[in-house]
């Protein structure tokens, strides 16, 4: 039996050892199992290389029998081909002849969405595609995201009391579970549900299926054709794994709360984030050394306090770790703080202990005054639940912050922009690029001030401590000397000299103190904003995706081959994500003042306080000569 197969849709080779297909162009197979997705076979051209398995369909030809046995050869008539059932498609039954020319239409039922194509790019066995040749449908965070994967060190070992088998996915009103509590207590599926609505990007316009676009139909003739726009080839960028493509290309559907709803309002200097209506802070104490397992397994404990609710919350560093992997993986477009470093050894020492406080202090801090993280579910539950006596409530809202649905391309639904307010793509545009250019610079002046600040804190605590201490072991030198004179009248002299000796000793240790005061903070402050210099280009990244989408619908519609709906469905969805990116800027520039203002007025104050403390002892040192 020949194996051929007959192409559904063109396909351009973009990559070494693929070929080029043609619509209704009938190739031989050299094998019928794919390779991640991908077949190889000989076209029309003779070319042998790798295609998309899914842009084609397998036909299995067999031999000529005898006239009158019901083979295609019987009546000279070509072969017809099947509809096509909902579920997917049926083997042909032969192939026609090579003469044979079908009509335009002649494919039309084979065109379904579930046999989108896939991206053209080759992906080598073991390589992770995610499209390649699969009957299971990924789930969304597998489709479109769910990239953050929290580090485990090793004082952030999961263990019984923090993770085990049960979910909350099965529970009654949890995520997942397919239905929704009604007010009453009831519960309820689908649109009916109390407070929930579903909003989706799908339309008879939209461009296909979660699996991949919708290739182009066939019309009548005089009907205008339709183009799509196409997918990114690199189907691991930050675009595609935040879902961000997916909803701009439509694809995006699931239930909102009305809890759920990002609202982003226009203030004086553009768009911005909803201020949180409770604000609130959080305090960071009592680091406390705790056993488990009989003394076996230690670990760092801290209260946090929120000043919302005045209860106390006991969490160690691998709960921050698991709260920021799941805040990294819902928000795509906000910017989340990184958590201060892990450290494989030394955890305990007091020095680590205080420095990582102070870290989680800046971190807690930052996180507080975001008008969307502050108020998310998962942060609240973070802030409030006392994992420590409420085992079961911890573990149900951590289940049900695991099964979140609103995540990648579903987050995108969750985003309301002002109503009736356009955007000018350009401008918007050029406000990125702008963007883009300052947190480079800015990015590159905190390192050098880092690392400039690093380098002078390091010579005050060894290098400005021991000179000074050398000139006050020099003084004292020459006081010891003095006193072999044995003349009453020098006594106060060599008393003074002496004095002024120790007065720079004082002074060195003073220098070796202060960068506690004033440097060390500043630092931690340029570490936490490395890290959300950091975070944008990814941010940035997927804006101008969406962008890229919009210009590509535009020229569809000047040449005629993309109804304008569809390409004002495409810009509507960019502006969405273009009004959440700014409002995300908005809210770095607004913080950035305010934290950098802060703390280059405590610096300053720190160091007007150690002069007024060197200044001191010079001027004691200076009155022991007044009695001499």
């Amino acid at each position: 039996m020949a194996l051929r197969a007959r192409a559904l849709y063109d396909f351009r080779s973009e990559n070494p050892g693929e070929i080029s297909l043609r619509e209704h162009e009938v190739l031989s197979l050299c094998s019928e199992q794919d390779i991640e997705g991908w077949l190889e076979g000989v076209n029309s051209r003779g070319d042998r290389g790798l295609f998309p398995a899914s842009y084609v369909q397998v036909i299995r030809a067999p031999e000529p029998g005898p006239a009158g046995d019901g083979g295609p050869g019987a009546s000279g008539a070509p072969a017809r081909y099947a509809n096509v059932p909902p579920g997917g498609f049926e083997p042909l039954p032969a192939a026609p002849p090579a003469s044979f020319k079908p009509p335009p239409d002649a494919f039309q039922p084979l065109l379904q969405p579930q046999q989108a194509p896939p991206p053209s790019t080759f992906h080598p066995p073991g390589a992770g595609f995610p499209y390649g040749g699969g009957a299971l449908q990924p789930s969304p965070q597998q489709l479109y995201g769910g990239g953050y994967q929290a580090s485990q060190g090793s004082d952030d070992d999961w263990d019984d009391e923090w993770d085990d088998s049960s979910t909350v996915a099965d529970e009654p009103g949890a995520l997942g579970s397919g239905t929704y509590p009604d007010l009453d207590g009831s519960s309820s599926g689908g649109v009916g549900a109390a407070g929930r609505y579903r909003l989706s990007t799908r339309s008879d316009l939209s461009l296909g299926s979660r699996g991949g676009s919708v290739p182009p139909q066939h019309h009548p003739s005089g009907a205008k054709s339709s183009a799509t726009v196409s997918r990114n080839l690199n189907r691991f960028s930050t675009f595609v794994k935040s879902g961000g493509e997916a909803f701009v290309l439509g694809e995006a559907s699931g239930f909102v709360k009305d809890g759920d709803k990002l609202c982003v309002v226009l203030g004086p200097y553009g768009p911005e984030w909803q201020e949180n209506p409770y604000p609130f802070q959080c305090t960071i104490d009592d680091p406390t050394k705790q056993t488990k397992f009989k003394g076996m397994k230690s670990y760092i404990s801290y209260k946090l306090v929120p000043t919302h609710t005045q209860v106390p919350v006991h969490r160690r560093y691998k709960h921050f770790d698991w709260l920021y992997a799941r805040l990294a993986e819902k928000f795509p477009v906000i910017s989340v703080p990184h958590l201060p470093e892990k450290q494989a050894t030394g955890r305990f020492e007091e020095d680590f202990i205080s420095k990582r406080r102070k870290g989680l202090i800046w971190w807690m801090n930052h996180m507080a005054s975001h008008p969307v993280l502050a108020q998310c579910d998962v942060f609240q539950h973070f802030l409030t639940c006392p994992s420590s006596t409420d085992e079961k409530a911890w573990k149900q809202g951590k289940r049900k912050a695991e099964k979140d649905e609103m995540v990648g391309a579903n987050f995108f639904l969750t985003l309301s922009t002002p109503p009736a307010a356009a955007l000018d793509l350009q401008e918007v545009e050029s406000k990125i690029d702008g963007f883009k250019c300052f947190t480079k610079k800015m990015d590159d002046s905190a390192l050098q001030l880092n690392h400039t600040a690093n380098e002078f804190a390091r010579k005050q605590v060894t290098g400005f401590k021991k000179e000074y201490q050398k000139v006050g072991q020099s003084f004292r030198g020459l006081s010891q000397a003095f006193e072999l004179d044995q003349q009453a009248f020098s006594a106060g002299l060599n008393q003074a000299i002496a004095f002024t000796g120790d007065a720079y000793d004082a002074i060195g240790e003073l220098f070796a103190e202060q960068p506690r005061q004033d440097l060390d903070p500043v630092m931690d402050l340029l570490a936490l904003y490395q890290g959300h210099l950091a975070n944008f280009p990814d941010i940035i990244h997927v804006q101008k995706g969406a962008l890229t989408k919009v210009k590509e619908s535009r020229r569809h519609v000047e040449e005629g081959k993309m109804e304008v709906q569809k390409a004002d469905g495409i810009q509507d969805r960019c502006n969405t994500i273009s009004f959440a990116t700014l409002a995300e800027i908005h809210h770095f520039h607004q913080i950035r003042v305010r934290d950098f203002k802060s703390q280059m007025q405590h610096f300053l104050q720190q160091q007007i306080i150690f002069f007024q403390k060197v200044t001191q002892k010079l001027e004691e040192a200076l009155h022991k000569y007044d009695s001499v």
